[in-house]
């Protein structure tokens, strides 16, 4: 790692996020670095990747050295984490903690599906360290979730949530995606209306993406299903940031609501204000001090290279210090606190205020902070304001 990068080191935040990229079924519109069992092939199991991921665990403490770094947030994300017994997702959070040591209050998140868990399995969690679940809920349609072959049912999430408040978590996050072929404006309220019953402290609601490669795109292309419409998109978008704001979750991320600043998935406000953290598992990435690097993708390659004492990682890049500030400017413009105005083209935040794009107060303070129609053109005004 560069000198430049470890300069600093234990003076930003420090987090972990931990892969796991296990899948009963691939869903047809997913892209991520994910294997059923079929695809895995010999060099890599699920019984042993807990193991395989305390050894790079043990990696990045050599790595980085002496430097304290108290882990403030730890997230598992995949996948499907929850096909690992919850013992084996605790030996990881265990390692992390005797290697790097939690911060108090840290942060420990798993993702979820609804069909993953059950009561016994949920408690569990708990018990090993685990504070915050992010279930993947998606719709409360069954047309709708059927586009996307996802396999649990409706009624699955009301059930799911009311064990994760008996085992005693006191944050939930619920997953929706909106413009998924054949659904409605009255599909996509009932979704948000189902998610809302559950009372959860956090949604995050992410608009379709039609990947290549997937078999969603196969099925746009062939003209089995319509592609999504950018404009029913931006509808959806609104009726959701108003719907939320109605039951009390105000956005403080694009497709982010909580119900208040501790409410707040605080492992992705690391991310989006530059923090260090350090990605385990195939696929992975990490960044510490403006120098990113990522595993190599198929979980065998990945334990090989650890059976073998050598670093899982396949690439890497340093940012210099225009690169640093173009991705500050895409990150926390995202955010409801906005980017400061002293890393910002002052003539196109200007232009960008006449154009109902971003708040003048905020600017007068010196931030930019993206109005509602601003949020639905972010891309651009991100564009421009570099």
């Amino acid at each position: 790692m560069p000198g430049r990068s470890r300069k600093g080191l234990g003076t930003r935040p420090f987090a972990f996020y931990v892969h796991v990229p296990f899948c009963v079924t691939r869903c047809g519109y997913c892209d991520f670095n994910t294997y059923t069992a079929t695809e895995l092939g010999p060099g890599a199991s699920r019984d042993s990747y807990a193991d395989t991921a305390i050894a790079e665990v043990r990696m990045a403490r050599r790595v980085l050295g002496d430097a304290d770094l108290p882990v403030e947030t730890v997230f598992v994300g995949g996948g499907t984490p929850t096909l690992l017994p919850a013992d084996h997702l605790g030996r990881v959070l265990d390692a992390i903690r005797n290697e790097f040591g939690l911060a108090e209050n840290a942060e420990v998140t798993t993702e979820a599906n609804p069909e993953s868990v059950d009561e016994a399995y949920v408690a569990r969690l708990r018990e090993v360290g685990f504070t915050r679940i992010s279930y993947g809920m998606q719709s409360a349609r069954e047309h709708v979730l059927a586009v996307l072959e996802r396999s649990h049912t409706p009624g699955r999430i009301p059930q799911v949530v009311d064990w994760t408040r008996k085992a005693g978590f006191e944050h939930i996050n619920l997953d929706l995606i909106y413009g998924t072929p054949g659904e409605t404006d009255d599909d996509w309220r009932a979704s948000l209306e189902a998610a809302l019953a559950t009372e959860p402290d956090h949604v995050s609601a992410y608009a379709l993406i039609v990947e290549d490669g997937t078999r969603l795109a196969a099925q746009v292309r062939r003209g089995e299903l319509t592609a999504p419409d950018d404009d029913a998109m931006a509808d959806r978008y609104l009726i959701a940031d108003a719907l939320l704001a109605e039951h009390g979750l105000r956005w403080y991320e694009i497709s982010n609501w909580a119900t208040g600043a501790d409410a707040a998935c605080r492992h992705n406000m690391l991310y989006w204000t530059g923090a260090d953290w350090w990605g385990v598992g195939p696929g992975a990435h990490s960044h510490v001090g403006g120098t990113r690097w990522w595993n190599v993708k198929h979980p065998a390659a990945y334990a090989a290279r650890l059976a073998e004492g050598t670093t899982p990682a396949h690439a890497r890049e340093v940012l210099d210090d225009e690169d640093q500030r173009i991705e500050r400017i895409m990150l926390e413009l995202r955010l409801a606190q906005g980017c400061p105005t002293d890393i910002l083209d002052d003539k196109a935040v200007r232009q960008a205020i006449d154009d109902g794009l971003i708040q003048p107060a905020p600017y007068e303070q010196g931030r930019a902070v993206l109005t509602r129609r601003g949020r639905l053109l972010a891309d651009a005004v991100t564009h421009t304001l570099t």
